[in-house]
């Protein structure tokens, strides 16, 4: 059994995970990460993706973040995210959307840095929808 640390996700509207967990995965920017007890310190931006949560308590749950940044310690992780919901609490619809907006934003950026952000956003969104359809 793997070392529990203490793990918290945040949105602005809700703490949604304040727990002991023997690890979270979070959708870095620079990649896939698996959080342990005692990880090196690091603060990273978050993509949009799925983050995994594996608690000391019980069954793993799943969480839909859209952006924000996570706060790594040997003790624990924090993450804060721009928004989050429960896997099973996603609306296709709404995601349908989103990637509808960042379509139409990539369409009227005005700069080539201003495209090729939204450009990046709504590939994030589309490999987002593709991991929860499988």
């Amino acid at each position: 059994m793997a070392e529990a640390f203490k793990f918290e996700l945040v949105s602005p509207e809700r703490l949604l995970v304040s727990e002991s967990v023997e690890a979270v995965v979070i959708p870095g920017t620079e990649g896939e990460m698996t959080v342990m007890a005692n990880h090196a310190p690091v603060m990273t931006t978050i993509k949009p993706g799925v983050v995994t949560v594996k608690p000391v308590s019980g069954a793993e749950q799943r969480f839909v973040v859209f952006g924000g940044f996570a706060d790594i310690l040997p003790s624990g992780c924090t993450l804060l995210a721009e928004e989050a919901l429960a896997v099973q609490d996603i609306n296709q619809d709404g995601l349908d959307r989103r990637i509808q907006d960042a379509r139409e934003d990539v369409s009227d950026a005005k700069t080539d840095a201003a495209r090729a952000k939204a450009q990046e956003y709504l590939d994030h969104l589309s490999t987002l929808k593709s991991a929860l359809a499988a």
